[in-house]
Formats: C-alpha cells, sequence, structure tokens
C-alpha cells in the first residue's frame, strides 16, 4: 500500500489528546493534510454543531472517542454506568455526522472515519457496557456509511484492539509482565499493532484510494478478531 495522498484536505480529529488522536494527527499532516486538531469531549447536544461550525469546510471527519473501559459484571452494571458510557461513546456520533453530512452532500464529497473497537466483535467478560457502546457505533457506520454512498460520501470503521495507544496500553500497561503473557497467548500478532501502523491506514481510509469503502468495518487487532 503506498502511502496516501492527503494534501490539502482540511480534516477535524476529535478528542485530538486522547485515544488514537495524537497518533492521527502527526501521521495525517505528515500526509499534507490540515489537521483540525479538538480537544474538546463533545457529548453535548450543541457541542458537536459548534465545534464543526468553527472548522469551516471540512472533507474529512475522523470520530476518535475513548473514555476508560468499565469492567463490570453485567448484573452489577448501573444505569449511571450505562447511560454515562452511552453518553460519552455513542450519543456524539450520530451528532457529528448530521453537522458534517449537509455540506459533504452538497459537495458530492467527504469522509468519515471512525475509530471504533473490535470488543463489539468478539465477547469479552466484565466489558458488556463498553462493548454494547462500540458495537452500536459500528451499526450506525454501516447504516450511515450505505444511506450516503449514493452521495459520493464514504463513511467507515476502524473496530480495533491491541492498538498502541495512552488510553487502554498506556507504558505501565504494556511494562506488565501478565500483560506480556496475555498478549502472547490471544493476539496471533504476539505484539500491540503500532500507534503509527494503525494511524497510517486510517490515513489511506480517509484518501481518494479509498472511494470504493463504504460502511466497512475494518477490524485492526493483530489477529484478535475473527476467532
Amino acid at each position: 500500500m503506498s502511502a496516501p495522498n492527503l494534501s490539502g484536505k482540511r480534516v477535524v480529529i476529535t478528542q485530538a489528546d486522547v485515544f488514537m488522536g495524537p497518533a492521527l494527527c502527526e501521521v495525517f499532516a505528515e500526509q499534507g493534510a490540515q489537521v483540525i486538531a479538538d480537544r474538546r469531549a463533545p457529548d453535548e447536544p450543541g457541542g458537536a454543531a459548534a465545534m464543526l461550525a468553527e472548522a469551516g469546510e471540512i472533507d474529512v471527519l475522523v470520530v476518535n472517542l475513548g473514555v476508560p473501559a468499565p469492567t463490570t459484571p453485567a448484573v452489577s452494571v448501573t444505569e449511571e454506568e450505562w447511560r454515562s458510557v452511552f453518553a460519552q461513546m455513542v450519543d456524539p456520533l450520530p451528532r457529528l455526522c448530521r453537522a458534517v453530512l449537509p455540506q459533504m452532500t452538497a459537495r458530492r464529497s467527504g469522509k468519515i472515519l471512525l475509530i471504533g473497537s473490535a470488543s463489539a466483535l468478539r465477547g469479552m467478560k466484565r466489558a458488556s457496557t463498553y462493548s454494547a457502546a462500540r458495537g452500536a457505533q459500528l451499526a450506525y457506520v454501516q447504516a450511515l456509511g450505505v444511506e450516503v454512498a449514493p452521495h459520493n460520501v464514504q463513511v467507515n470503521a476502524i473496530a480495533q484492539n491491541f492498538v498502541e495507544n495512552p488510553t487502554y496500553f498506556p507504558p505501565e500497561v504494556q511494562a506488565n509482565p501478565a500483560f506480556q503473557e496475555r498478549l502472547k497467548r490471544e493476539v496471533p500478532l504476539g505484539r500491540l499493532v503500532g500507534a503509527r501502523e494503525d494511524a497510517q491506514f486510517a490515513a489511506y481510509l480517509c484518501s481518494d484510494a479509498a472511494n470504493c469503502f463504504v460502511g466497512q468495518v475494518f477490524p485492526v487487532c493483530g489477529g484478535w478478531v475473527p476467532r
């Protein structure tokens, strides 16, 4: 795969200081994009529209949303936990898309990429809240992708796990011997996917070379799924 060309593209990356935000900003800038790195949490009803109105004309929206994953047994999940995770992970996605799609469909050009999670693709113990929220994200992307494809707007998602990032796999987790054993046991690749490896794939999906993908979910997880 040749290096993607994002020259001249105006790219908004949400929550640019968490999850995959730092790597995405770095790689997209290297590929020539004009990166608008927004560090606000777009979980207020009017926050998404305000954010994108400030950004102006946008060629690419990268929806990067990350929160610490609860590890509550399903029978102990509270209403508060459920609603909080969905408010931060799921509710902002349609708000962001509704805010940016009118300009993209009018222009008949644009890309939306969700940085999601493979936890929606494989069952995990004590992850019912987080996995459900990530699954809702992917279902929305699949439906929206086929809906807006006739307008030449491509909406896709990366479903990742075991990818180097400061939110879920910070250095102290990576250095833990038990985690290293888990990598060898559960991940065929035997290591974390590098943050730049993941970000470079994201850049490809946001380039004109990937115009043929609509409503797709791409696992990036070192072979952790499918199993």
